[in-house]
């Protein structure tokens, strides 16, 4: 794999493909505490146009589905990414057209063109190679910087590669690394701890960790489905049921992996004060898990506070409530406590960190939490590969 120092760029049209994939909001603003990704890139743009390159942007935002979707435009990220750039920014409304090639022709070092959302194009998802063409011959190199979005097997991402000189860019090559890192060489005693909503996006991930963690620490929803699988009793909290058959062939009785022992439930997540603490298996049939509960704090506590190296994706419940957002801002705050080496992936854990202002002092913040799941699963990461 080839990366940014390995490479002349004075006077070269770079192809760059970032992931500016970021939440906003329904007035589609961006919370300045949810920018991270695209701050991330800052560091490969800027050393691009400082040694003498254009630079041609291509970005996703959210899932139009090759559809033009009027609310998933790139223009506000795009204005966010001006004013943390400090440099004048061309966007344009399209990714195909006289116009894009006028504006490209003409582009000077030092300069940006900002295409719109490439997933407004059907040919992006399904990797067409003409399409892919088309986007080479905006540039004379290519680069990417989208880890985040490197799971998948796109036109911007894998396509393009076959038509271009092809480099990892900065954010890419420090996410390879540091990963890498915590597969070959990581402290012992290894802590992860798994959260969110989907045990099938994670099951790899988790059967993975099993066997290489000291211990591994279950929270969220998916949570739920392997209490399900264990034949406890979780009333009407959300569950994968049709994950249980698989979840029964992991070795559940492990004692590396925790689940939690108590839970904060509730049988109105809407009504305030409506909860209360439960002890796991005995929620009420009316009542939803939504949260871990004190016990389980403290469990999960004197755990990661004995690991040297913690890895967390995943809220530990329903953040979207401050009520029941309490166990995973607690794990946020032992974890910068704790002496460790520590890193963390996912959008929602991310943003919370970001919130509680304790994202400084996470040793590593993984910008993909689905691409940071599969490489440390060990599976192949199309866009990775490409570049090999």
């Amino acid at each position: 794999m080839k990366f940014l120092r390995d490479f002349d760029f004075k006077g070269k049209k770079v192809v760059f493909r970032a992931d500016f994939n970021v939440p906003l909001s329904e007035d589609r603003k961006i919370d300045n505490k949810r920018d991270w990704r695209i701050k991330a890139t800052l560091p490969s743009i800027n050393y691009l146009l400082n040694h003498g390159a254009s630079i041609i942007l291509l970005s996703h935002l959210g899932r139009p589905k090759g559809e033009i979707k009027e609310n998933l435009r790139l223009d506000p990220v795009i204005e966010r990414f001006k004013k943390l750039l400090g440099r004048k920014i061309t966007k344009l409304n399209s990714c195909l057209g006289s116009e894009v090639e006028d504006k490209i022709k003409n582009i000077n070092p030092g300069e940006i063109i900002a295409l719109e959302n490439i997933r407004f194009y059907s040919e992006e998802e399904n990797n067409n190679l003409d399409f892919a063409k088309k986007l080479a011959s905006y540039g004379n190199v290519y680069v990417n910087d989208a880890f985040s979005a490197s799971h998948r097997e796109h036109a911007s991402l894998v396509g393009i590669t076959n038509f271009l000189p092809s480099y990892a860019g900065l954010l890419l090559e420090n996410e390879i690394n540091a990963l890498s890192d915590i597969l070959e060489k990581s402290k012992k005693p290894l802590v992860v701890i798994i959260g969110g909503s989907k045990i099938s996006t994670k099951i790899k991930f988790i059967k993975n960790f099993l066997i290489k963690a000291d211990d591994l620490l279950l929270g969220g929803a998916l949570a739920n489905t392997v209490i399900a699988a264990k034949g406890f009793v979780i009333g009407k909290s959300f569950s994968e049921q049709d994950m249980v058959d698989d979840v029964k062939k992991m070795d559940l009785t492990n004692v590396k992996l925790h689940l939690p022992v108590d839970a904060i439930a509730s049988s109105d997540p809407l009504k305030k004060k409506s909860s209360r603490i439960a002890a796991v298996g005995k929620t009420k049939r009316n009542e939803m898990i939504l949260d871990i509960g004190p016990d389980t704090v403290k469990l999960y506590k004197d755990i990661i506070f004995q690991a040297k190296t913690v890895i967390w994706n995943g809220p530990m419940g329903m953040i979207e409530n401050d009520e029941f957002a309490k166990g995973s801002k607690e794990i946020a705050k032992i974890i910068t406590e704790a002496n460790n080496f520590s890193v963390v992936g996912g959008g929602d854990s991310v943003c919370l960190l970001e919130g509680m202002n304790l994202i400084d002092k996470i040793d590593h913040i993984c910008t993909g939490g689905g691409a940071m799941l599969k490489f440390l699963a060990e599976e192949k990461l199309p866009g990775i590969e490409a570049l090999k």
